[in-house]
């Protein structure tokens, strides 16, 4: 009965020196799925668990909703930001068409179909863009014609490239003329 008694403490002590071992287990395992590891380096990368933080971090890291600003580009990985001439004067050279899609690193700008009041043809433009620099070689415009008749049926067509230089002009206009406010605003500072 004694060894009994004897056996039972020694599990009653065991018990509390187990305890904090248990306890510091327990804590390394919820660390450790606190913990993404980096599929290129193999490390273990810690996450943050608050969400505005980790939002913050992220803006900071990946440049937020805009790309990556002020970071170089290299190879033929392109980011079209804000910053971004060309892009800039696009959106201002064709602000009165509805937007579908503007994807910045893919360096897109889809739009929508458009037409004035009362007409039965509209037009929908898509611009690529090839590189940052200022040049019409950097901009590709493309541009259908949707014609419908009274009944209506109808017909799409690319528009011709007179119509789309046109439009390619405009943008670089514009985007010079931004350049030389940047330029302006960059002297005043």
């Amino acid at each position: 009965m004694i060894k009994t008694l004897k056996s039972m403490n020694f599990f009653k002590n065991s018990h509390k020196n187990l305890f904090p071992l248990l306890l510091f287990a327990f804590l390394m395992i919820l660390l450790n799925h606190c913990a993404k590891t980096d599929p290129i380096t193999g490390e273990k990368v810690l996450q943050e668990t608050d969400p505005v933080k980790k939002a913050r971090e992220f803006a900071a890291k990946q440049g937020g909703l805009l790309g990556d600003i002020g970071k170089s580009n290299s190879g033929t990985n392109f980011e079209f930001t804000t910053s971004n001439v060309l892009w800039r004067a696009t959106l201002k050279s064709l602000d009165f068409l509805p937007l579908v899609n503007a994807d910045y690193s893919g360096g897109v700008i889809i739009y929508d179909w458009y037409s004035n009041k009362g007409e039965n043809q509209s037009i929908k433009l898509s611009v690529k863009f090839l590189s940052n620099e200022l040049k019409s070689s950097s901009v590709i415009v493309t541009g259908h014609k949707k014609i419908c008749d009274d009944l209506g049926k109808c017909f799409v067509e690319k528009l011709d490239n007179k119509f789309t230089d046109e439009i390619k002009e405009s943008v670089i206009l514009t985007a010079r003329e931004l350049k030389i406010e940047d330029s302006k605003k960059d002297t005043k500072k």
